[in-house]
């Protein structure tokens, strides 16, 4: 009788065990071949029902990450200690269906695996048994809590009206970039822009269309500056933007553009086309400002200088 048989039958009285195991079973031999498979494994298996008994596993799952598990089953031999896979490092070792197939958002079972050496009677391994949980469930939950973390976190960092990053968030940015200069000497330059006559948008055309106006601006800023650019909604109709590695002179130039910009624009609301024009204030920093309270009062003074010299205009201003 062969080893395969002769293991097959040593263990017949098993499988009235393994068969009502709420877990997947599957032993191999040395050579990857299947000796056992239980109900579970019959039940899940995206195969269908085919005769598994000596075949391989990586007939059986064709999509089974071979080299990584050689050399798991590996570790498992020469150290006769099991080894573990997590859902969290792979979803799934082998591609099955789950127990709630057409209710369940997951598209296979996300598993936890055990790979065990099996002993024979002389206590030298023999078979590879393979323990296979569905987790799915438990995976499911900590996913969904994880994105309603992931959610919060972004609304605690994001102005709902804009999408673009809340005043507090912003500033703990110009915090870091005001430490990083410190430690790097790199330049950064500051814009704080603000919406001319916002008060009279508001009055003439309500404040959703003021609202749409916002909105209009964020996106372009958003779609006329640096990935690598930090734009905050400071407040209001305020804009707020931090310019990476960046000289005085293209920082004035820059500012000068988006005014360009903006006064093109037109947004639409209502059947009514709506024109706004923006005040800029711009600063460098520069050893002679000593926080990031000193950086911003200098680009909002350039602001106010803007505005009361008629507004729509770039003022580049240095601490005083």
């Amino acid at each position: 009788m062969s080893e395969q048989a002769s293991f097959a039958s040593e263990y017949y009285w098993l499988q009235g065990v393994t068969q009502s195991l709420d877990v997947g079973l599957i032993v191999l031999d040395l050579d990857y071949h299947v000796v056992l498979w239980n109900e579970f494994m019959d039940n899940h298996y995206c195969g269908g029902s085919p005769d598994v008994l000596g075949r391989t596993i990586f007939e059986l799952f064709d999509d089974l990450p071979e080299l990584w598990f050689r050399q798991k089953v590996k570790g498992v031999l020469q150290f006769k200690a099991r080894a573990f896979s997590t859902w969290e490092q792979r979803p799934y070792l082998f591609r099955m269906e789950h127990y709630r197939p057409f209710t369940s958002p997951a598209e296979y079972m996300y598993q936890n695996i055990t790979i065990l050496p099996l002993m024979n009677l002389a206590g030298k391994i023999a078979h590879i048994g393979i323990l296979v949980y569905d987790v799915t469930d438990v995976a499911l939950q900590k996913l969904e809590l994880q994105n309603t973390r992931d959610q919060l976190n972004i609304r605690a960092k994001t102005d709902a009206l804009t999408q673009l990053y809340n005043r507090g968030y912003w500033e703990v940015n110009l915090e870091k970039e005001f430490n990083r200069h410190r430690r790097t000497q790199q330049t950064p330059c500051l814009i704080i822009l603000d919406i001319d006559h916002f008060k009279q948008v508001n009055d003439t055309y309500g404040h959703l269309a003021g609202d749409e106006i916002i909105k209009a601006l964020a996106n372009l800023l958003t779609e006329n500056l640096r990935g690598t650019d930090v734009i905050g909604r400071l407040g209001g109709e305020e804009f707020g933007v931090i310019l990476i590695d960046t000289k005085i002179e293209q920082a004035e130039m820059l500012a000068n553009r988006l005014r360009g910009i903006v006064e093109e624009a037109v947004t639409h609301y209502s059947g009514t086309d709506i024109k706004i024009t923006c005040s800029f204030g711009v600063t460098e920093l520069t050893a002679e400002i000593t926080n990031q309270e000193q950086w911003y009062g200098t680009a909002d003074a350039g602001l106010y200088e803007s505005k009361n010299n008629g507004r729509n205009q770039v003022t580049v201003k240095t601490p005083d």
